[in-house]
């Protein structure tokens, strides 16, 4: 999920305001270094400070975490510690199964909470209405009546982009939308558009997808070449077409690691995982 905790996180940074304020009930003002040196090197997903001084932490979760409240608690009190104050803290839900993390720490005389928000439930024809381009893209993963209809509304707006903001944004767009499998409507709308676009030479895809690889194939170094392999594979055909069907993974486990490597590099081209693997 490294690609999605990017592309939110850019998006909350820059151009989805309405968004920040839906999760904090405030608008940041400054966004703050987020590698805290203290006791160990905490790393947060997003620090902010609002227009009164305050600051507001969220924190992007794809997995349920049953250990979520502590370390909540842990930025919580490093925070503290370099700042002098206890921020507003927000966790963000954007996994696909249902949300069953605790947003507290309860104990004898300890009492530890923040808000815990799983992304659907954000009013994302609300999202889709806001004048910020990263509110709309990042409606795709809230609450929508048609999802096929707010793509084809976003993609609408993307056009209407600067040829530089218009990349950026449809590669965002593609990323998040391959959370809820709608990668295939954003590249039927894409085709409409006057644009062409690589995503292994796009300079925000690019890098992500190349690191995505690199650490497939470190885990494949550690379990065996042939499994490292399999497993990018595996997971670039299904954030673009969706769950393989059996056969498909039948015929993935039985092909050597050189041709799954090979693959790899044709699935971005491919418009189906029939002509992929005919």
């Amino acid at each position: 999920m490294q690609e999605y905790d990017v592309t939110l996180k850019l998006l909350l940074r820059g151009s989805a305001p309405l968004t920040m304020h839906e999760l904090t009930g405030t608008v940041v003002t400054k966004w703050l270094n987020v590698e805290l040196p203290k006791v160990r090197n905490l790393r947060l997903d997003l620090l902010g400070e609002t227009a009164d001084g305050g600051l507001v932490h969220v924190e992007l979760q794809s997995g349920n975490d049953a250990a979520m409240p502590l370390r909540m608690a842990e930025y919580c009190l490093a925070i503290f510690r370099q700042y002098g104050q206890f921020p507003r803290q927000v966790v963000l839900y954007v996994g696909e199964p249902a949300l069953s993390m605790k947003s507290e720490l309860r104990g004898p005389g300890v009492m530890f909470g923040y808000r815990l928000i799983d992304i659907r439930t954000l009013d994302g024809d609300r999202l889709l209405e806001s004048g910020g381009v990263g509110d709309n893209v990042i409606a795709i993963l809230a609450g929508l009546r048609d999802h096929e209809g707010a793509v084809r509304k976003i993609m609408g707006r993307i056009a209407g982009l600067a040829a530089a903001e218009r990349e950026t944004a449809l590669a965002q767009l593609t990323i998040l939308a391959g959370i809820r499998h709608l990668w295939a409507v954003v590249e039927q709308e894409t085709r409409k558009m006057p644009i062409d676009l690589d995503i292994r030479e796009h300079e925000f895809l690019g890098p992500i997808m190349r690191a995505e690889r690199q650490e497939g194939r470190q885990e494949g170094r550690q379990e065996g070449r042939h499994e490292g392999e399999l497993t990018i594979l595996r997971r670039q055909i299904e954030k673009r077409f969706g769950a393989l069907p059996r056969w498909a993974t039948e015929k993935l486990a039985s092909l050597p690691a050189s041709e799954l490597e090979d693959l790899s590099e044709r699935v971005l081209d491919a418009q189906s995982v029939e002509e992929l693997l005919r």
